[in-house]
């Protein structure tokens, strides 16, 4: 019921006011109906509508020529990577992309879906503040609350754009109308960060620290959703101080543990969702699905797009050979479903039931607490701190009865040992949400590349064998390990120049 309230409540609202256009240009967002923001911003309850309207298009595609953010989520962080193999259903551009034939024409290679969701968040962000002029209910704490939303989100969707494409257009005030329609250059993804450190800061100031809420507090940005995002943009930008602060910060909250890896450890954090672990997670319900049913599920006749890595079980999450019983609990009927390689976590009950199209509403989480324990982890190994990166990948480890054959000892002062330890334990705790591409290449790049070897891996172990040689001589240039800038956008605005590895 929380959860269908929590992006259902303000929905028709939200339709009647800040429906978007359908034109290609993605600055160009303006209200279909025509009404202005200074004309629909006059009571809290109107502001209210349009943050908890950002969260329903982070959820659902705002166009018919757009895919959900959720659903870009997934592919943007995983089809690059490794653990994704082919089903019957995947389209051809999909297939491009795990080739590494990669076109600024292909439809993944899209950013309108984002950008959308960057512009009702400058919405809020331009014309919220107002709100308090003329609605003399509305408190300061709570308009602080909703800015923080916004600033949090806008500063995630920007994250995913720079993680995916490099450089980009950077777009911080509110396009209502064609005549506030701007071609823009693309700032670079430093000047980008630069940003999205500022509008974190901000937000953790604003952010409620809860809603009072399970639900309002797993699928809305709390103060400790924000920090969860700062260590992410910090482990990025190798600050890795800094990304310890934000992620102690965290833990010491109090708030948020690991889900006991016992049997009902699948159902309480995937099936059911909202738990101890979760940070922040997408709600979808029975009047919200989700797209992973036709992504994922190999039965009933149909064609996924997506299936696992036949080889995930043997190379990563291994099995006891004497203790037949005796398995890693992230592996088999999770990540994957062994009998027909379909992606299970989003599209099973339990380990022996499976959704239907009627009940797929798995949660996107897009950050657990496991995440904020390695994101730790990976910051110690940088920082001298050895030890402690081993300490907290035992904790990840034992709670998902890791087996012994996926066991490393490197030394505390390994740094490169601690780093391969660190990329596969994500692996195996992460695998298809979202995280696996950033993961290597945030990894890869550090030191001037010094790991590229990582990528070449990769490479190896998923791109078809004669596609192979020419993948891992195009990561050797850092641009190609970034999309293209979208064809369409190119074509709209002169001020876009193309990656240079796709000209």
């Amino acid at each position: 019921m929380f959860k269908n309230r929590i992006y259902k409540a303000a929905i028709l609202a939200v339709i009647a006011m800040f429906s978007c256009s359908s034109c290609n240009k993605y600055l160009t967002l303006r209200p279909q109906n025509g009404v202005t923001s200074d004309q629909f911003f006059q009571t809290k309850e109107q502001l209210q509508s349009a943050v908890i309207g950002i969260y329903n298009g982070l959820c659902n595609a705002q166009s018919s020529s757009l895919k959900a953010p959720s659903e870009l989520f997934f592919i943007w962080g995983e089809i690059r990577a490794d653990f994704i193999a082919p089903g019957p259903g995947m389209t051809a551009d999909e297939t491009s992309i795990i080739q590494d034939n990669i076109l600024s024409s292909n439809s993944i290679v899209v950013w309108g879906s984002i950008y959308r969701i960057i512009n009702l968040c400058n919405n809020v962000i331009d014309n919220g503040p107002n709100v308090i002029n003329v609605d003399n209910t509305l408190t300061q704490t709570a308009l602080n609350g909703y800015l923080g939303e916004a600033l949090a989100i806008r500063a995630l969707m920007y994250f995913y754009l720079v993680r995916s494409f490099g450089d980009v257009p950077l777009k911080l005030t509110y396009t209502a109308t064609d005549g506030d329609l701007q071609q823009l250059a693309k700032t670079p993804q430093a000047a980008i960060l630069t940003q999205i450190v500022a509008d974190l800061k901000t937000a953790e100031g604003y952010a409620l620290p809860t809603y009072g809420v399970v639900a309002y507090d797993k699928g809305r940005i709390t103060k400790f959703t924000v920090e969860t995002i700062q260590a992410d943009v910090y482990l990025w930008m190798d600050d890795f101080a800094d990304c310890i602060t934000a992620c102690d910060k965290v833990i010491n909250s109090g708030k948020y543990g690991l889900v006991a890896g016992n049997f009902g450890w699948f159902g309480t954090l995937y099936a059911t969702g909202n738990s101890s672990e979760g940070i922040f997670e997408l709600q979808f319900d029975t009047q919200q699905l989700n797209t992973y049913f036709g992504m994922f599920e190999a039965g009933f006749g149909l064609k996924p797009r997506y299936l696992a890595n036949a080889s995930l079980i043997d190379n990563w999450y291994t099995t006891d050979l004497v203790v037949a019983t005796d398995v890693d609990i992230r592996g088999i009927d999770v990540a994957i479903h062994v009998n027909d390689q379909s992606i299970y976590k989003f599209i099973a009950i339990n380990a022996g039931s499976l959704r239907t199209a009627a009940t797929s509403y798995a949660h996107w989480i897009m950050y657990r607490y496991a995440d904020v324990l390695l994101m730790k982890a990976e910051a110690c190994i940088y920082s001298s701190r050895g030890q402690d990166a081993l300490d907290l990948i035992t904790t990840i480890r034992t709670r998902a009865n890791a087996l012994i054959g996926t066991l490393q000892s490197p030394s505390p002062t390994d740094v490169a040992g601690l780093t391969n330890y660190l990329v596969a334990e994500r692996a195996r705790e992460f695998a298809f949400e979202g995280k696996r591409w950033y993961d290597l290449l945030r990894n890869a790049k550090r030191n001037s590349f010094a790991r590229l070897d990582l990528l070449t891996a990769s490479v190896t172990s998923s791109v078809p064998p004669l596609n192979q040689q020419s993948a891992i001589n195009k990561i050797k240039d850092p641009n190609s390990l970034y999309f293209p800038v979208p064809l369409g956008d190119i074509q709209d605005d002169p001020n876009l120049i193309q990656n240079p590895f796709y000209k």
